[in-house]
């Protein structure tokens, strides 16, 4: 059974300020009332309050954040209500092992209560673990004592990774300039060739660094797949599932700016910063397209040398990050993206040629999501696709979790 361990970074005693309080408490609002994102709401807050440091910007982050991972369990523990947030905070605060102040909001608290409820949670693992009963059991029909493991890592903060941009510099020389010029410490990973880890979590956008086009915030197990598609200078690249490109952009640099990539998405305000992000990055050989309906597909039929499908999941793999997804997840959904994945390949994997080769990837855990759906694809076109290779990064490992199959069209 696992016990709970308070991290001894939070250990030191903390003073709490009601400005930023009442900031988190807003922040929870919007997350859990009106449905938003959190990394959407918390940008916004932060972008709406210059005058905060560092260290007041880094509270609200990782506050919200933690009540956001811990959202049933510390529901549990002091038997508040939907929508009272400050009662989620008082679980926070006695979580860290910290006094609760004497304000009002805190007046129906029990701190006793409090600590036999989470030590009773602690026979539970939906509860310790604090993810809805129906997505445990899902995970646990699917990966079976794996799951268990997976949630544990899914529980702990995010590390903040760079991809060095190769078109601009290498890792040596980023690692040097970082702590040298700009102070930041970090670490090379020997299995990542192009990342660095930060020693410490920081604000890393209002770096020089970063608006020089140096690096891109990735995690590692993100920057596995381009390098999987095995793309060479030259090759003509789509990316059908682009998004806001961070693997478009690893791709570009991958192919040392030669050659075409062609990234598309349904959204044409994902592209639009893509486009943003290229310039910033000096990558000159991508194309966006919008798709906007089937035809967009079919006139690329048999043109790619390589393609990548990053398709659309869960997202049970970057919960460490995304960790309101757990709660705006639901069995719907989850059995809609199911289909969405089959369609994307069943349609996209014509824009490959024959002899080239395409990536299909997810960011889940589920092999519902991953090998399951590769091989339904391999029933139907058994004779003119065939699978090379498959592999799954679990959080576990210490990153986020993500599936990668790379296939050949015959």
């Amino acid at each position: 059974m696992r016990a709970f361990r308070v991290p001894a970074a939070y250990l030191a005693h903390m003073k709490l300020y009601r400005n930023l309080t009442e900031a988190v408490i807003d922040a929870l609002r919007q997350i859990f009332t009106d449905n938003k994102y959190a990394d959407k709401v918390i940008e916004k807050i932060l972008k709406q309050n210059p005058k905060w440091g560092a260290r007041d910007r880094r509270f609200i982050a990782e506050t919200t954040y933690d009540i956001v991972r811990w959202y049933r369990l510390f529901r549990h523990a002091t038997e508040a209500e939907e929508g009272d947030f400050w009662k989620l905070l008082g679980a926070w605060i006695l979580w860290k092992e910290e006094e609760l102040p004497s304000w009002p909001e805190f007046y129906s608290l029990d701190e006793r209560h409090f600590h036999n409820a989470i030590r009773q949670a602690a026979k539970q693992v939906p509860l310790r673990e604090s993810i809805p009963d129906w997505l445990h059991e899902a995970g646990q029909a699917e990966l079976g004592g794996q799951w268990e493991k997976e949630l544990v890592a899914l529980n702990q903060p995010a590390k903040v990774v760079l991809r060095v941009n190769t078109l601009k510099t290498t890792r040596e020389k980023l690692q040097h300039h970082l702590q040298q010029d700009e102070r930041i410490v970090t670490d090379a990973p020997t299995a990542f060739p192009d990342a660095l880890l930060l020693a410490e979590r920081q604000n890393i956008f209002t770096r020089q660094a970063f608006k020089d086009g140096l690096f891109e915030v990735q995690d590692a197990g993100s920057q596995l797949i381009a390098p999987f598609l095995q793309v060479e200078p030259g090759q003509r690249v789509i990316d059908a599932c682009a998004g806001g490109g961070g693997k478009t952009l690893h791709l570009a640099a991958l192919l040392q700016n030669r050659g075409r990539i062609i990234a598309m998405d349904t959204e044409a305000w994902k592209l639009d910063e893509l486009k943003k992000r290229a310039r910033r990055a000096g990558a000159t050989n991508i194309e966006t397209r919008v798709i906007e309906s089937s035809k967009t597909i079919k006139r690329l039929a048999e043109t790619a040398d390589r393609l990548l499908l990053d398709v659309p999941c869960s997202g049970l793999g970057v919960l460490r990050r995304n960790p309101d997804a757990k709660w705006k997840l639901t069995p719907e959904f989850l059995a809609k993206v199911k289909e969405v994945q089959q369609e994307i390949l069943q349609q996209y994997s014509q824009m490959v040629k024959p002899g080239g080769l395409f990536v299909y990837s997810t960011c889940s855990l589920l092999p519902s999501e991953n090998e399951k759906q590769v091989a339904h694809f391999l029933t139907a076109h058994q004779n003119s696709f065939e699978l090379l290779a498959e592999h799954t990064q679990l959080p576990s490992a210490g990153f986020d979790g993500f599936y990668m199959a790379r296939l050949r069209r015959k």
